[in-house]
């Protein structure tokens, strides 16, 4: 007989493009509603990575700026490309465009079973705004409709969990 494999903890990993702005947003987000919930972050594997990241990019000043008032410390966070390694580890991936989870489905085929977008999780359609660029107001829109469709997919993302 061989070992027993020992239980992964929770895991979500979010998807957006450069990994500098989105999905930092959806992970940081993401953790603050486990800890609302009562639910101790710290047993999840939280991560995020970009379809077209540059390696080891600071997250965008204006989403840094604006999580400090939230109370999250965005200054160390680093972008990362995905890769099949870091898929591998999670058994849901949440991307914010339907174009990212195509992008992985296709290159990552095992995978896409554990492929979806963030509004599909909420039960609905669409991308979630890309603000790079764009004026503070918003990256403050897309953090409230990154955490909007969070709070409605929140149990399903729950229910995922290996």
């Amino acid at each position: 007989m061989g070992k027993p494999q020992a239980k992964q903890p929770p895991a979500v990993l979010f998807v957006c493009t450069a990994n500098i702005c989105r999905s930092p947003m959806a992970e940081a987000l993401f953790r603050l509603i486990l800890r609302e919930k009562g639910i101790d972050a710290q047993g999840w594997r939280i991560e995020s990575a970009g379809t077209w990241a540059p390696q080891d990019r600071p997250a965008d000043p204006v989403v840094v700026a604006q999580f400090a008032y939230r109370g999250v410390d965005l200054s160390a966070h680093r972008s990362r490309i995905v890769d099949a390694a870091l898929l591998g580890g999670f058994p849901v991936i949440v991307t914010m465009e339907p174009g990212h989870k195509e992008a992985l489905q296709v290159e990552f085929r095992p995978l896409r079973g554990r492929v979806f977008t963030l509004a599909e999780l909420a039960g609905e359609n669409g991308s979630v705004a890309d603000p790079t660029g764009g004026p503070p107001e918003a990256y403050a829109r897309t953090a409230d409709e990154i955490e909007r469709l969070l709070r409605l997919a929140f149990d399903r993302i729950i229910g995922m969990q290996a």
